[in-house]
């Protein structure tokens, strides 16, 4: 997979491109990430990519022309998925890093808190959000882009680990412990330890029911229950009544 980020830091991304498992990809030649400052090409002699807004207005606007030619001076751009990182943009979710990770090539533009001139929607084909709340620019969300969708390829992380994940379904992933097995007190559940596997199965699905009940009701709405899913949802509903 490509992927080309339009960018006034790129120094932002030296850390997160040199360490753990996005090294590791780009080092197997699974991920090429290409980073490209759009200030290069502006045409203004002090190279100024921003200006005062039509109709006035706080803060400066990120203006199209330098935007415009660095996209177009990637290699096959059209072909691209071409995204720009927006607070207005649809929401970022398992979901969406998933179709993006099926993709050859991705363009990432990153945004601003000022604004971008709107006319570069008619060159992109998503706007995407991470949240609702302000960063000083889409650096940090392209990151999270980047690392969310690099992580799902193929060789990257072990297929079985993904599938489990939270998120990767409609259920909180249930809880996980390792050695030792008791600390200042505190044991691992004892079915965990019991060799069978079909306990051991159905206490992390009752855990991550239970955990998605308590800390996150709104995934369940398009949870698909088993019967079983049922039962051990009236437990756990029968419980949290209980300690109210």
């Amino acid at each position: 997979m490509r992927i080309d980020v339009l960018t006034l830091f790129p120094e932002m991304y030296e850390g997160m491109l040199s360490s753990s498992i996005i090294k590791r990809a780009i080092d197997k030649g699974i991920v090429k990430v290409h980073l490209h400052n759009f200030r290069d090409f502006s045409l203004n002699k002090h190279m100024k990519v921003d200006d005062t807004p039509y109709g006035g207005g706080a803060g400066m606007v990120i203006a199209i022309q330098p935007l415009l030619d660095c996209l177009r001076s990637i290699p096959n751009y059209e072909a691209a998925y071409k995204i720009i990182t927006s607070a207005s943009g649809n929401k970022y979710n398992q979901a969406k890093a998933n179709s993006l990770s099926k993709l050859a090539h991705l363009i990432i533009i990153c945004g601003h808190y000022e604004g971008v001139d709107e006319r570069i929607l008619d060159y992109i084909d998503e706007e995407i959000s991470i949240g609702d709340y302000i960063l000083t620019g889409g650096e940090l969300a392209s990151q999270v882009i980047i690392d969310s969708v690099t992580r799902l390829l193929p060789n990257v992380i072990a297929k079985e680990s993904i599938i489990e994940e939270s998120f990767s379904s409609s259920l909180l992933e249930y809880p996980q412990y390792t050695k030792p097995q008791s600390y200042e007190g505190k044991a691992v559940p004892g079915v965990l330890l019991s060799g069978n596997h079909e306990e051991i199965r159905k206490f992390r699905r009752f855990k991550a029911l239970e955990k998605t009940y308590l800390k996150r009701k709104d995934l369940l709405e398009k949870h698909k229950f088993t019967n079983e899913d049922k039962k051990f949802l009236e437990q756990i509903k029968k419980a949290a009544d209980g300690n109210k």
